[in-house]
């Protein structure tokens, strides 16, 4: 492990060792104990009590967060022909099929999100190998193949993010930025492991949310008490 730099040295003196927090103060400590001089991304880690090798208790789900997360998200829409004056009018960043299908295969992904109709996903098909490894290939279960292009360009833009449990029973994502209020911040926390618990697998036994971690780019995680969730 590399020296701490006195600014990390300073953030691990601000959290109580062993402390588990409630996700009010977590959400209020989180913006002391980033120094960065960038506006860092809010994470949340998730470990589930869940084997991810068995299809049954596989966790993968969409959520809406109140207040966005702060990224500038680029929207790529793959749409027939009729339906792209609709993208385009919803905010989508890039809209188009065959040319956007041969630059991918030449490797451009400089884009966060794909979003495209079923009647399309047969020429998308071949773009796994790229899109797959960087998470950018549309999922029917995320909302991004569909028929309302509009209306899902608009939910993503707004602020609507997909996650999945990793081989290690952890959900990670991105739930805002430091620069937001502290009270958005446990908001949109509190949002995301809302939409967690409702997506406990029945096969799932023993504890669910076994733990849960606040922190930004580059800082120490906090841990949070998951019974303080649904506190007011």
């Amino acid at each position: 492990m590399g020296k701490l730099t006195k600014n990390q040295k300073l953030a691990l003196g601000k959290i109580e060792a062993g402390k588990l927090y409630s996700l009010k103060e977590a959400s209020v400590l989180v913006k002391e104990i980033t120094t960065s001089k960038f506006d860092a991304s809010v994470d949340v880690d998730v470990r589930l009590g869940v084997d991810p090798r068995k299809a049954n208790q596989m966790v993968r789900g969409v959520v809406s967060l109140p207040h966005g997360t702060g990224k500038q998200i680029r929207v790529l829409a793959l749409c027939t022909p009729d339906k792209e004056a609709e993208a385009t009018a919803a905010g989508a960043d890039y809209v188009g099929l065959d040319e956007y299908i041969n630059k991918i295969k030449g490797g451009w992904t400089d884009i966060d999100v794909i979003i495209t109709m079923p009647s399309i996903m047969g020429k998308i098909g071949a773009l796994g190998r790229v899109l797959g490894p960087r998470g950018l290939m549309p999922n029917p279960k995320s909302g991004t193949v569909t028929n309302e292009i509009g209306n899902a360009i608009k939910e993503v833009k707004q602020g609507k993010i997909d996650f999945k449990v990793d081989k290690s029973g952890i959900v990670h994502t991105s739930i805002g930025k430091v620069s937001f209020d502290a009270d958005k911040i446990r908001d949109n926390a509190k949002e995301f492991i809302s939409a967690l618990n409702k997506l406990k697998p029945t096969a799932s036994k023993g504890v669910y949310i076994k733990s849960i971690y606040l922190s930004s780019t580059m800082s120490p995680g906090i841990k949070i008490d998951p019974k303080s969730i649904e506190e007011n």
